[in-house]
């Protein structure tokens, strides 16, 4: 086999500049192969340079700085070295007295193929995505938007098109490998790929960063414990919410201030819309399909936002449920839309207890109890009366529970003018509105106005339904 040297420059590199002599000096003793990255007419007038400037050749060399020297011996790579050393370049070329008018050495420049942009798309064009997703060929009068609308994709919102750019992309979200399955995905059980997550990921208007969240999301929903199945089955009208905390929550600029549960942040929308299009797209859950809610909710599109941890007197929703003060987490519950609490008078513990379990004695149904699951979005200036008292989120809790402890005859069918309620023969026993763990506290929303909001659970929450279920974010 033939021995040759390879080069690898660029004009726009000092150091290329510097190291032409020496080239010319090699071609007079070897076989030199120079690949131009920008100019396939430098180094000026040399002879043996191949125009580069697709970048084909240092991709698959693998350049990541220029110039590059290389020896090879037909096919096989011998040695290679970067930037100038004359050491180095004396080793890799077998050739003695390189440059001596030049300095020792200098540094080399960054190869223009290992710009993040472009070597994105050397990756694309060598199909080296590690994207397996089978490609969607539109006709060339297509309109993206509505061929997504056309396909069935879309909660019926314009989607981002999931190109293998942006898939790659968000891909660079997560060190996950894109072929782990997360695990089936109802209601129709579909192994759930992270390449998957990714593409609904793109298409809810994620970004990279947000990635490992909604991995965190979607494994919470899909854990048995939550009963995903039965959630999107039921006629009752309850959607995932996603609760995060920790680090990641203001990493990616997630809200949990003025409007926490309303409109206007990316991370919040598009984190909550991701999982819901998964279930979708991958899961199948459609509505007038599985998804049988009589009525549903504006959380369907989306419901994620995240706890004011640094101005709350209280641990996080994450601690309350293990783990450890400072970790990542997501919680999913399954809820109905956000029932309002407001109290704009009481400066005492005991009074807006009285007017929270009142609030929460009305959900589903006052005859209701217990009545699924609850969280308790705690405002700052509701919150700020209890930090005044000195009471602990177990304080408030505790007597939450009590308050809502109601005597069966209070309940039974036909109380107050309403038939739903429990049975005569449950008259005498006592019953309380939401099972005992039932009840999430978290703090939420903006600095002024003294209201604060139930979300209501599933009335099959518990160990028979749909548990709420923590998962760490991990990237």
């Amino acid at each position: 086999m033939s021995e040759q040297l390879i080069a690898v420059v660029k004009r726009d590199c000092p150091t290329c500049e510097l190291v032409v002599p020496v080239l010319e000096q090699l071609a007079l003793r070897k076989a030199v192969v120079v690949y131009s990255q920008d100019d396939p007419t430098f180094p000026d007038g040399a002879a043996g340079v191949v125009d580069d400037t697709r970048l084909d050749q240092s991709h698959r060399l693998q350049v990541e700085i220029v110039p590059t020297l290389i020896r090879m011996n037909g096919d096989a790579e011998q040695a290679r070295t970067y930037g100038w050393d004359r050491t180095e370049w004396e080793s890799v070329s077998g050739v003695q007295g390189l440059g001596s008018e030049l300095p020792a050495s200098k540094p080399g420049c960054g190869a223009i193929n290992v710009e993040p942009a472009v070597l994105d798309q050397l990756k694309i064009r060598f199909e080296q995505t590690g994207i397996e997703s089978r490609r969607i060929e539109l006709g060339g009068g297509e309109d993206v938007i509505e061929a997504m609308y056309d396909r069935d994709w879309s909660d019926g919102l314009p989607l981002v098109p999931p190109t293998e750019l942006r898939v790659m992309r968000m891909l660079q979200g997560t060190a996950r490998s894109p072929q782990e399955v997360l695990g089936n995905c109802p209601p129709h059980m579909r192994a759930l790929t992270v390449e998957k997550v990714a593409v609904n990921a793109v298409m809810a208007g994620c970004k990279p960063e947000y990635m490992p969240v909604v991995l965190a999301a979607i494994e919470a929903v899909m854990d048995e414990a939550f009963g995903l199945h039965g959630v999107i089955a039921t006629t009752m009208y309850v959607s995932p919410v996603l609760v995060v905390n920790g680090p990641v929550r203001r990493r990616i600029g997630m809200n949990a201030g003025v409007n926490a549960l309303g409109q206007g942040n990316r991370a919040n929308a598009t984190i909550g819309r991701a999982v819901q299009l998964i279930i979708r797209n991958v899961g199948g859950g459609k509505p007038d399909g599985v998804d049988r809610a009589n009525l549903g909710n504006p959380g369907k599109y989306t419901y994620c936002f995240a706890e004011d941890e640094e101005g709350s007197c209280w641990t996080p929703l994450s601690v309350d449920f293990g783990f450890t003060e400072g970790t990542s987490t997501v919680t999913a519950f399954t809820g109905y839309g956000l029932q309002g609490l407001v109290d704009q008078k009481a400066r005492d513990p005991e009074s807006l207890c009285r007017s929270f379990a009142a609030g929460l004695r009305s959900a589903a149904n006052p005859n209701i109890a217990p009545a699924g699951d609850a969280i308790l979005v705690v405002c700052p200036e509701h919150e700020r009366v209890f930090r005044n008292a000195g009471w602990s989120k177990d304080q408030l809790s505790e007597r939450l529970y009590k308050l809502l402890e109601i005597p069966g005859h209070d309940i039974v069918q036909g109380s107050g003018g309403i038939a739903e309620g429990i049975p005569e023969a449950m008259a005498d026993q006592v019953f309380n509105k939401i099972r005992p763990g039932g009840l999430l506290i978290v703090r939420a929303g903006g600095g002024a106005g003294m209201f604060s909001g139930i979300i209501g659970g599933w009335l099959a929450s518990g160990a028979v339904g749909s548990v709420p279920v923590t998962k760490e974010v991990k990237r």
